[in-house]
């Protein structure tokens, strides 16, 4: 949660004490093994589907112009990978022990910087929807997107996402009550608890509820304008692209309120429990949290079973990584020179099929692959073969002579002869 608020009275401190920085204390030992072991799953499959996501979207993006709904695919997965990769692993060590010894610097970023990656992830999925209705509604608006646009889109929701939880940051100390035991904790004090009063209200209202009821209304309008288009061929294809891509974009908004929804529900328990009312219980906390950070092996996922770019994008990735074979050894190439006769490696391109007269005539030089290659550029043209055939059908004598020279001489001094 916002702050893994575990909501206790001590007797030394006249406020509640909330635990901070994904720690929340365990007293089962099978806690402490699970869910460091749900996170660890999810963190390895979220970094390699997020992963794959961006390298396709990046290598798509080199052959054509930009495009602002794979660029906001690309920030959501680039969100994903962010959590995976510095939240997700932290988080699973501070469920695995007893106290907190990741320091102060990740006790107090821990939670801000998880919440940033969400909330942008959140406006992310506002903003794609309101662009995938504009696509819906005129797909030739997207070709006249320039890159300074789009990244100034992602500059202002990257800054937003920064910004809305920093008190998250301001209140998140490391409090050591023990000499060798530390606690994470967030404290209000006293002139700030009005403050933070109206702001656990209203955080979750700009994070998860304005932004999905805003990308269902899009989402909800754009695929109506996919049902009403023309039946022209070329309307028809952009109606079923535009449909595919707002069924894809919409099950992943489906997806993450979901998933997200039961981590909203502990927050506004944990925040408005009163004193002496029943604490919500450890498993629900820790279940709502792997829950959470799945999400961003979801995404990935769906991209894949909805989208047909991106499940060729992984196809081509798959055979690259396990159908690549090593290049061949100096000597096979020098041997494979020597003797023509040989079949090819895997690795080198395989020869013309030899036609029945090529068979008769045993090859004088052998072959290789660039003169294959020429002569495939170089076709030879109906007429030029017949010409060449008749003439080779009735060659001359004197192109068949094989002395000329001395023939040559030899009509010289018979014409002198008959001359004189």
């Amino acid at each position: 949660m916002i702050a893994e608020l575990f909501y206790t009275m001590n007797s030394s401190l006249a406020l509640p004490i909330h635990y901070a920085g994904g720690y929340e204390p365990q007293d089962s030992k099978e806690w402490k093994v699970v869910i460091p072991a749900f996170l660890g799953v999810i963190c390895l499959a979220g970094f390699a589907g997020n992963v794959c996501v961006i390298g396709i979207l990046l290598y798509n993006s080199k052959k054509g112009k930009p495009s602002m709904i794979h660029s906001l695919i690309l920030n959501l997965s680039l969100a994903d990978l962010l959590l995976v990769l510095f939240v997700v692993p932290f988080r699973a060590a501070a469920y695995s022990r007893g106290a907190w010894y990741l320091g102060w610097f990740l006790c107090k970023t821990s939670d801000w910087f998880r919440h940033a990656c969400m909330t942008a992830k959140s406006l992310t999925i506002a903003v794609v929807a309101k662009t995938c209705f504009m696509y819906a509604n005129n797909p030739a608006k997207q070709v006249s997107i320039k890159w300074h646009t789009i990244c100034v889109v992602l500059l202002a929701i990257w800054l937003l996402a920064l910004g809305i939880p920093l008190p998250l940051w301001f209140f998140s100390s490391l409090w050591e009550p023990e000499v060798g035991s530390a606690l994470c904790i967030v404290i209000i004090p006293a002139h700030a608890h009005e403050f933070m009063s109206a702001f656990v209200k209203l955080y979750p209202l700009l994070v998860f509820c304005t932004p999905l009821t805003f990308a269902f209304f899009y989402f909800w309008r754009a695929y109506g304008r996919c049902q009403r288009r023309g039946t022209k061929t070329q309307n028809l294809r952009n109606q079923i692209r535009s449909r595919c891509l707002t069924m894809m974009l919409l099950s992943v908004t489906v997806t993450s309120a979901v998933m997200w929804l039961p981590d909203w529900i502990s927050w506004l328990w944990v925040w408005h429990l009163k004193k002496g009312g029943p604490a919500p219980p450890q498993g629900f906390m820790a279940t709502t949290q792997v829950l959470m950070f799945a999400i961003s092996s979801a995404n990935p996922l769906i991209f894949v079973l909805m989208s047909e770019e991106f499940r060729e994008g992984f196809k081509g990735l798959w055979k690259r990584l396990t159908l690549k074979k090593p290049l061949p050894a100096p000597e096979d190439q020098e041997e494979t020179v020597v003797d023509n006769t040989e079949e090819a490696p895997d690795s080198v391109p395989s020869p013309e099929v030899v036609t029945p007269d090529e068979e008769k005539e045993p090859p004088s030089v052998p072959q290789t692959s660039e003169s294959m290659e020429i002569k495939k550029e170089m076709p030879i043209l109906p007429d030029v073969e017949q010409f060449w055939h008749d003439r080779e059908a009735v060659p001359d004598a004197q192109d068949n002579d094989p002395i000329p020279w001395e023939h040559e001489g030899q009509e010289t001094v018979e014409g002198l002869c008959a001359y004189l």
